[in-house]
């Protein structure tokens, strides 16, 4: 017997409150919860994933609904993808942050060159943001460490989520 309704799920940080919504609402994720490397659940009812491929799976219709983060909607170009509900979890801030020098790298780029260069998972939430601001950015995109372009000289400055900061204070960036 196939699921009547197909949940894509977020593997990761959003993982643990999203299974705990889910079992508030009567759905059994006992077997999502064995831990082991299946990716589909219940008959297909639930489909773990990483979360940046959640519009993906329920734009193609290979999910019916799916749970991600806000980052990933802003950032994803299906239009067929909305958000229907904030869920309340995964609570966590964009920043800008660079190196914590005297004089400010990222200050210091805008006053030289009036361009900042900037490494981020997430290119137009940046590039959003700067256009807000009337600063202009070059966007490169990076996928693993963000951190580590200011640390590098690649960029002058990261946007990137945060939910403590402690990530950001250990590798000396404000």
């Amino acid at each position: 017997m196939t699921a009547e309704l197909t949940i894509a799920i977020p593997r990761g940080a959003l993982l643990g409150d999203t299974l705990a919504l889910l079992d508030r609402v009567g759905i059994d994720t006992s077997e999502v919860r064995a831990g082991d490397r299946r990716l589909l659940f219940a008959d297909g009812a639930l489909i773990t994933m990483r979360p940046s491929d959640v519009p993906t799976y329920v734009a193609s219709g290979a999910a019916d609904i799916g749970i991600t983060g806000k980052d990933v909607l802003r950032e994803h170009d299906e239009p067929a993808v909305i958000e229907l509900r904030d869920l309340g979890f995964g609570g966590c801030r964009m920043v800008l942050a660079s190196v914590d020098e005297d004089p400010d790298p990222l200050q210091e780029a805008l006053r030289r060159h009036g361009i900042v260069r900037v490494a981020t998972k997430y290119p137009k939430t940046a590039q959003a943001y700067f256009r807000a601001t009337g600063r202009q950015a070059e966007i490169v995109e990076v996928r693993g460490s963000v951190e580590l372009a200011p640390l590098t000289r690649m960029a002058e400055a990261i946007v990137d989520l945060t939910a403590t900061g402690t990530t950001l204070r250990d590798n000396g960036l404000v």
